[in-house]
């Protein structure tokens, strides 16, 4: 069985399997879908756990050892183990899959591991789990999702949050859920029971944003001009290199470019993919009939003035490379 974070809680209320994988890049999500496998297990009297850090050189025969040896008080325990990348080799997936397919009497397995590539899906101790346990995916929460999300959680806490307020506090966190977590968590101190308003907000929420430059790229293809200018603000701000944002722009361009020339380039597998290839099929109506050379030009007037053979700021050049890809017409810096 495979779920996301959001069908946990249900899938717990009629069983509780035992193995589980947790696996995604959101770390609040990830922490607190373990922390509520946890929960049940106690409930279950999984008294004992026993935890384990996959890292260089980890041995797995500790694990499967482990998961042989009797408890000295006969009690249920929890066999938990961290894997940051969901790439355990040879030797360790096939630990795995026995451990899942054939389970230990009064032991639960709770593998905790980061994002799983299209590759992993097709494992044999990945497919274990979708067969004998369950596979809880943590997917990212989008721009467009957060604010709703914000308000949900919010609800949580007893606090309700105006629909601009929670414009506002995604603005301020975007791409950082526990950030956003935290700033509710502190809106409930400040207003316990109570509503917020945007006031409310900006009194007491830090801009907490961070910003990589695949978001950039995201957003400018989205033709989202406001965001796609706040995200550039906030790498510059943070110190990110204009070569590698310059890379990540034309990266998406080049993509943009072979999606009008052939649509079906932009299918996909999984839900990112899907996801991008969406983008790209918006994007490409989105700017049918309008040329995409100027821009290549652009970058390349902006390249060199990042290699010091041109004239000009390239921050300045970034920014109406990125306002241009996003669809709106910026002033052009003069040429080299």
């Amino acid at each position: 069985m495979r779920i996301s974070t959001d069908q946990l809680a249900r899938t717990l209320e009629k069983k509780l399997a035992p193995a589980w994988l947790i696996a995604g890049g959101e770390p609040l999500l990830v922490g607190e879908a373990a922390d509520s496998i946890r929960a049940r297990a106690r409930a279950e009297g999984y008294a004992g756990r026993d935890l384990f850090f996959v890292e260089r050189n980890f041995d797995w025969s500790e694990l499967l050892a482990s998961s042989q040896s009797l408890s000295l008080f006969a009690e249920r325990r929890i066999i938990e183990l961290k894997m940051p990348s969901p790439r355990p080799g040879k030797d360790g997936g096939a630990v795995l899959a026995q451990l899942v397919s054939d389970p230990a009497p009064d032991t639960l397995l709770l593998v905790v591991a980061g994002r799983p590539e299209r590759d992993t899906r097709s494992t044999a101790w990945f497919k274990a789990f979708e067969k004998y346990g369950v596979v809880v995916q943590s997917w990212p929460v989008e721009i467009d999702r957060l604010p709703q999300w914000i308000i949900t959680r919010a609800s949580r806490h007893g606090l309700a949050i105006k629909p601009d307020g929670a414009q506002l506090l995604a603005e301020r966190v975007e791409g950082n859920l526990l950030a956003a977590h935290q700033e509710i968590e502190k809106l409930a101190l400040l207003h316990a029971g109570g509503t917020v308003s945007i006031d409310d907000v900006l009194a007491a929420v830090a801009n907490s944003a961070r910003y990589d430059i695949y978001q950039l790229g995201e957003a400018a293809l989205d033709g989202d001009a406001e965001r796609s200018l706040r995200i550039l603000d906030g790498l510059r701000a943070e110190g990110a290199e204009p070569a590698l944002v310059l890379w990540a722009l034309c990266r998406d361009l080049r993509a943009l470019a072979e999606a009008r020339a052939d649509p079906g380039a932009a299918a996909g597998y999984g839900h990112q993919a899907e996801r991008r290839a969406a983008l790209l099929k918006r994007a490409s109506r989105r700017t049918e009939g309008q040329p995409l050379w100027p821009q290549f030009i652009a970058a390349g007037r902006i390249d060199r003035q990042i290699k010091g053979l041109g004239h000009g700021d390239p921050w300045t050049g970034l920014t109406g490379l990125v306002a241009a890809f996003a669809g709106v017409a910026f002033p052009e810096a003069p040429a080299a």
